[in-house]
């Protein structure tokens, strides 16, 4: 019982951090925000802060990876499976995770936050994917075809969120996930 209230503490402690720091962003650059201020917003104490985080930059990291993991989830409802509506929502969440974090409203985030979400999101994607070929391929075909496919998605995600294609998320899921399931089935073909 003890465990199951220190984890309810640790949860709400964390998103109190993080609503600080959302609010926080919306006034003032990364570079600018301390430590001291996202305690002071979320009232809590900095010792509590480095208890789960070693600074500012680990916690970013975190809030990252924890919004493409929660989109993963949240889209899959949790189901690990490889097929077009699975890689569908595989897009979709990607869509999300780059609309969540919501840091890039101040265009000195954009370049701060890019590379590191992409990092987060593939990531992200390749532990998915691997857990849904587990029975499809050998570990070294998994080695080879779980990143491309990961790039794969999180390319065709990325185009629909920066704006560069004119097409809506659901279309974008779908062109993606035929693309993926095509690379799959003509891996299988070649393996037989």
């Amino acid at each position: 019982m003890a465990s199951k209230v220190m984890n309810v503490r640790m949860t709400h402690t964390k998103k109190s951090l993080i609503n600080a720091f959302f609010k926080l962003v919306s006034e003032k650059d990364f570079e600018k925000i301390t430590v001291a201020d996202i305690t002071k917003g979320a009232h809590v104490n900095r010792a509590t802060f480095y208890a789960h985080f070693s600074d500012k930059y680990d916690f970013l990291d975190y809030i990252i990876g924890d919004s493409a993991s929660t989109a993963i989830e949240k889209r899959t409802s949790g189901l690990v499976k490889f097929d077009q509506n699975s890689i569908n929502q595989l897009v979709l969440a990607v869509c999300d995770s780059y609309h969540q974090p919501n840091i890039q409203c101040r265009s000195s985030y954009v370049g701060l936050v890019g590379p590191q979400l992409k990092e987060n999101v593939v990531n992200e994607l390749k532990l998915y994917l691997s857990k849904s070929l587990e029975s499809s391929y050998t570990d070294s075909e998994k080695n080879f075809y779980v990143p491309i496919f990961a790039n794969i998605i999180h390319e065709g995600a990325y185009q629909w969120a920066s704006g560069n294609v004119t097409i809506n998320q659901e279309e974008v899921a779908s062109k993606v996930s035929l693309l993926v399931l095509g690379g799959y089935l003509s891996s299988k073909k070649s393996l037989c």
